[in-house]
């Protein structure tokens, strides 16, 4: 019998523990071949992920009919068919990012310009890392590029760009908050050269900024968006946000 410990997945697949893993390369092949016989008549798939330091069983797996699904900077994750038509779940197919309108209150607009950047002045935003929610990314990412503390508000605007980085879709989430101070002070300098507020209405006519950047300001002042609504699953044990649309 196999020595891997193993966890079920509701694909009728099961995962292979990668912290109980062999460390000899041998006794990992051994093992994953005992396995394969003793579960493909009743399982569907095999999944495994492989830390990066034991990167040798990679053409251990290949050579058993794994193949690639997945990866992050210290793992590959292989999985295996063991009925010809099992399902496997997509892998990630989209980065995510976001950007904020942050208006104060004498109608200026917070902007910023990037190192990289060929066109004018556009609102903060970037990505969204692991795990991150996306009210604490809106709040993160204006901070780090200007300085200023906001309150996530609302979504106001959803985009979809492809092709994006790494041959992915890029889903970009354009929210409204609210400013919790006034003066500008550029952390990530490695990417941001400038950062100011601007009136909305010389914002709006300028005609150096892109016309996507203005009709996303122009939804913020008049649409109040998706707010922020965390009770309606608050059964379920997951970081979870849910947005629904505001009132007029």
């Amino acid at each position: 019998m196999a020595s891997f410990t193993l966890i079920l997945d509701p694909y009728n697949g099961v995962t292979i523990n990668k912290d109980k893993l062999p460390n000899a390369k041998d006794s990992f092949e051994f093992n994953l071949e005992l396995l394969i016989k003793e579960i493909e008549k009743r399982r569907n798939l095999i999944w495994i992920y492989v830390p990066i330091e034991k990167s040798d069983f990679i053409p251990v797996c290949v050579k058993y009919g794994f193949f690639f699904h997945s990866c992050d900077e210290d793992y590959v994750l292989l999985v295996k068919r063991l009925k010809e038509n099992a399902i496997v779940p997509t892998a990630a197919n989209h980065t995510l990012g976001v950007g904020a309108v942050v208006i104060n209150e004498k109608d200026e607009l917070l902007v910023i310009k990037e190192k990289i950047s060929t066109i004018g002045y556009k609102l903060p935003g970037g990505h969204i890392d692991n795990a991150e929610q996306i009210s604490t990314a809106v709040v993160r990412e204006v901070y780090e590029e200007t300085g200023i503390d906001v309150e996530f508000e609302s979504i106001i605007s959803l985009g979809h760009f492809y092709p994006h980085q790494f041959h992915k879709s890029n889903l970009y989430i354009l929210c409204l908050a609210k400013p919790l101070s006034h003066k500008i002070n550029i952390l990530d300098t490695d990417e941001i050269i400038d950062a100011k507020w601007v009136a909305v209405d010389k914002y709006l006519n300028d005609e150096k900024v892109l016309a996507y950047s203005k009709a996303i300001v122009n939804a913020a002042l008049k649409y109040k968006g998706l707010k922020l609504d965390n009770n309606t699953l608050s059964h379920i044990k997951k970081d979870i946000e849910l947005f629904f649309p505001l009132e007029k």
